[in-house]
């Protein structure tokens, strides 16, 4: 169980090299953008390289990643926040937004797990059914109790559906 502590604070160094292909240089094997989401995703600590220049290009490796994912239906940024994102950069604020964009992200990342619990907890006790149908049929019914409740004309006494008389 130490080795996979270790194994999570030690960095690993990834190389990137001319034809494109990245290097892990702690398993001596090639390793494609979809491993280093992976590794993102255990928490793993890796920096990129490339390999001629030895320039750090983890930036640019890790927004490869965001965009191979948005690409793949996984879209999790909005297009107002990209916008707005873009509409930051030459900005006199520019200096404020990777550190204010970090620590909220750490914030949302301390409460995720309360947050689950939250929504598993408020939503699971609406929702009780595992069918889409049977949520369906529940919804109708407090949309059609909700509507007897401010119908102003009949119904509301007897707790069925409303009818209107004919004029």
């Amino acid at each position: 169980m130490a080795d996979k502590e270790d194994q999570k604070s030690a960095t690993i160094t990834i190389k990137k090299y001319a034809n494109r292909r990245l290097y892990n240089t702690a398993t001596s094997s090639y390793v494609t953008l979809d491993h280093l989401c992976q590794m993102v995703k255990d928490g793993l600590d890796f920096v990129v390289y490339d390999a001629k220049t030895g320039e750090d290009i983890t930036r640019s490796v890790l927004t490869q990643i965001i965009v191979e994912e948005e690409s793949k239906g996984q879209n999790l940024l909005p297009i107002s926040f990209l916008r707005q994102l873009i509409g930051f950069y030459g900005d006199n604020m520019q200096w404020m937004v990777p550190r204010y964009l970090e620590y909220s992200m750490q914030s949302f990342s301390r409460n995720q797990e309360q947050m689950r619990d939250y929504f598993q907890n408020t939503l699971g006790g609406m929702f009780p059914f595992g069918r889409l149908e049977e949520v369906g049929k529940q919804n109708m019914a407090m949309f059609e109790r909700a509507m007897r409740m401010f119908s102003p004309v009949g119904g509301a006494e007897d707790g069925q559906p409303g009818e209107h008389p004919a004029a």
